[in-house]
């Protein structure tokens, strides 16, 4: 069977997920704080859902 697909989500889906302002997902970003994002050549940044995933996990395991 197949492997699904991990799912690339948006900054809009990720802010509205944790429920951040957009402003502090730009700067958790560029002090490396938040989660791994990928840039696609258009210039849109994407997370992947694992990442995401694997980020919370570590800041409960942190807390």
């Amino acid at each position: 069977m197949a492997k699904p697909r991990d799912e690339m989500l948006t900054i809009s889906q990720v802010i509205e997920e944790i429920r951040i302002p957009r402003a502090t997902f730009y700067q958790w970003r560029a002090c490396k704080k938040g989660p791994k994002s990928i840039k696609l050549p258009n210039g849109s940044v994407r997370i992947r859902r694992s990442e995401l995933d694997r980020w919370l996990t570590s800041l409960e395991e942190a807390a």
